[in-house]
């Protein structure tokens, strides 16, 4: 993403030089627009941290006020009333109206719309588009950063495979680096949560997360300008892949603590107003464990994001060297720690994973044991 060292070094020589897209020095350029520059300041992040149809790494203005963007377009895939397909260069970052097989649209805050020629979009009570939204198969800039993150680990894992296989299982190369991760996710986080008879099964979905997620953080802490596991839809479809998995995994004993939580504890007469309590309870359970996944990486990655070009914002803001400097300085120390944040929600979407596979993996044998143990 665009608040790395890189970017900010260039969002620093934009306060002198008046090149970036908020970086200018005339207060008269916002005025224009009908926005102060805090107002613009506030669009522009919220655009930075949306999903978009074009790889924008950054943009700036020229001498002759023309906006100018470095990047490259990526393939709209539509459908409305059959398949269209074009490049999203035509939208020009939503300055231009795209026109296919006599059909115009119009990208609008990040969204596609079928309009008129004019480009009208028609709004209800509460200022929401009313416009038809064709069906949207877009390869945005997030999915291409998954794909090109699932080939990077394919590429990665499956090299290190086979010199495990040439060298006697001894780590060669990046191996040597990645094995004690992999390790460390087997010995410290799935055996003692899910135990050693079921921990095997589990581990490829576990390591494939931490990486993914890792990957993706590591990816968004870059001047590529994405913010992959900063986008709702991606923690949700992550969490529902735990959720599917923890629960057609689940063992009876599982399934019979989430409609019988007291067990043989009471007679059922006695257990019946507690049910009527307890089993919402437990089945409400279901849902919250996931979404406490998804909610928790949404949250931290979004935060992250936000308090960077926050910070970057100031600069502008400020326009003195004295707060501008410091601005800069705190965004530096917030990146070095997003790189830890990073790791650490991997980390901890895998921990909190392995723990709801062993609660569905629990099995009451020993408990039976423990007791014929008390009778006799």
């Amino acid at each position: 993403m665009r608040n790395t060292f890189t970017t900010k070094f260039l969002l620093v020589l934009a306060l002198f030089v008046g090149q970036f897209t908020f970086a200018s020095d005339s207060d008269e350029k916002t005025e224009e627009h009908g926005k102060d520059l805090k107002t613009e300041i506030k669009e522009y992040i919220t655009h930075h941290l949306q999903d978009s149809h074009d790889f924008s790494l950054f943009s700036y203005t020229d001498e002759n006020g023309e906006h100018k963007y470095i990047g490259f377009p990526l393939p709209v895939i539509l459908w409305d009333e059959g398949l269209k397909v074009f490049s999203s260069s035509k939208f020009h970052h939503g300055e231009t109206l795209a026109e296919v097989d006599g059909n115009y649209y119009k990208l609008y805050h990040s969204k596609i719309y079928k309009t008129d020629a004019e480009g009208t979009i028609n709004y209800d009570e509460e200022h929401h588009a009313t416009n038809i939204k064709p069906i949207d198969f877009s390869i945005t800039k997030n999915v291409v950063m998954i794909i090109i993150t699932g080939l990077l680990m394919l590429w990665l894992f499956t090299s290190l495979a086979k010199s495990y296989a040439k060298n006697g299982s001894i780590p060669t190369g990046a191996g040597r680096f990645f094995e004690p991760i992999i390790l460390y996710i087997r010995d410290d986080i799935a055996r003692p949560n899910i135990g050693e008879k079921r921990y095997n099964k589990y581990m490829p979905f576990l390591l494939t997360v931490f990486f993914f997620i890792w990957f993706l953080n590591i990816f968004g802490l870059t001047p590529l300008g994405v913010n992959v596991t900063g986008n709702i839809a991606v923690t949700v479809s992550l969490a529902l892949i735990t959720f599917l998995i923890t629960n057609f995994t689940g063992t009876k004993d599982y399934w019979k603590h989430q409609f019988d939580p007291l067990g043989d504890s009471l007679p059922w007469y006695g257990k019946i107003l507690l049910y009527i309590i307890l089993v919402p309870i437990e089945l409400l359970g279901l849902i919250i464990k996931p979404f406490s996944l998804l909610i928790r990486l949404y949250a931290n990655m979004q935060a992250g994001h936000i308090v960077l070009m926050s910070l970057i914002g100031l600069m502008f803001i400020f326009k003195s060297w004295l707060g501008s400097p410091l601005s800069f300085g705190l965004a530096f120390a917030i990146s070095l720690i997003e790189v830890l944040v990073a790791l650490l929600q991997a980390y901890i979407f895998t921990m909190l994973s392995a723990l709801y596979f062993g609660f569905a993996s629990e099995e009451h044998e020993h408990e039976h044991e423990h007791e014929a143990e008390l009778s006799h």
